[in-house]
């Protein structure tokens, strides 16, 4: 089957010819039709990600139809034919509140979802929701999963609530935005692009900023009635104090990412006298999954697909991702 793969960090991905894997005890193997890029994958490409294991297939999403079925899959598992999706979360462990130490993320050190053909444990195969394209469900996954566990398990966001969330455009904060609006929550968003300010708003968003603009901050509290009682951060990095000002007392925020680095000289008594309450979340458990899958499903969320690659052209899909102008997933067709 054909893979792309990433042979060692700063350098091209390239398609190459591996075997296709035959499913083990348990495990059920996918014809894979479509698959996402992350972030982690360009952070692996240069070397920026902790315990890089090359060379290896990369990509954590993927969308596609049960080819087979290894020996001692559950009855309740997914039938060869049916269309399905993948968390890949995998391993997270026993305890709810954080992962376990051997906790990944599929795409490297475990092949990933750029390749024709993926094998896995059974528990990680779902149906795809049937509102969904292939392409839809393949954006859907690690985005979806980060994105519930931060708005919902951590932050607990209620119908009514007030909630900002970040540099909308990307995958993860466009599923937030989109889940928070389907649950009833008043949703503001921000961007330094004013035409993902507008799209933001067709999805569920009821307004925003551009965060380059002076006293940005007071600007949206004033379109907003008030302060948010949670927002939702990936960039952390110096613009973290602002969202301090935001917050509403008694407020949540929660990040899960860091692209603007170390948070500094953070003041403690915007924290303790607002009451506030800072969260920290990455990815998800598979409870986590089901119920952010049952929620799409009954609201019929649709992920936002940016662009649309072919498998053959997935060095240009990442230059995509990286170039940070897209809005919402990048995606590789593969059958």
């Amino acid at each position: 089957m054909h893979a792309l793969q990433l042979d060692a960090i700063h350098q091209p991905a390239a398609i190459r010819d591996v075997p296709t894997p035959t499913p083990a005890e348990g495990e059920i193997l996918v014809k894979l039709h479509a698959a996402a890029l992350n972030h982690r994958d360009v952070f692996i490409q240069q070397g920026l990600y902790a315990g890089i294991k090359l060379p290896c297939t990369l990509g954590a999403d993927g969308a596609g139809e049960v080819a087979a079925h290894g020996a001692g899959v559950p009855a309740s598992a997914p039938e060869v034919g049916r269309r399905v999706l993948i968390n890949p979360g995998l391993r997270w462990g026993d305890n709810p509140r954080a992962q376990a130490r051997d906790f990944v993320v599929l795409g490297m050190p475990d092949p990933g979802t750029f390749a024709e053909y993926i094998a896995l444990p059974a528990r990680y195969i779902f149906p795809l929701p049937a509102h969904l394209s292939y392409e839809q469900g393949a954006a859907l996954p690690l985005a979806g999963l980060t994105a519930y566990r931060a708005a919902f398990t951590r932050a607990q966001v209620q119908a009514g609530e007030r909630v900002l969330v970040t540099g909308v455009g990307g995958g993860v904060a466009l599923l937030a935005a989109q889940l928070c609006a389907a649950q009833g929550a008043e949703v503001w968003v921000t961007s330094s692009s004013e035409e993902k300010l507008a799209r933001a708003q067709t999805l569920g968003a009821k307004g925003g900023v551009n965060y380059n603009a002076e006293n940005w901050v007071k600007t949206l509290v004033q379109q907003a009635g008030g302060p948010f009682d949670v927002i939702i951060d990936s960039a952390a990095g110096p613009a973290f104090n602002a969202l301090l000002d935001a917050a509403a007392p008694g407020g949540r925020i929660v990040f899960y990412g860091g692209t603007l680095g170390a948070i500094p000289q953070l003041p403690p008594a915007k924290v303790f006298w607002k009451q506030l309450s800072i969260l920290g979340s990455t990815m998800g458990t598979e409870q986590d999954f089901a119920a952010m899958l049952q929620l799409v499903t009954e609201k019929e969320i649709v992920p936002v697909v940016d662009e649309v690659f072919p498998l053959a052209e997935g060095e240009a899909a990442l230059r995509r991702l990286e170039a940070g102008a897209q809005f919402g997933k990048v995606v590789l067709k593969i059958v």
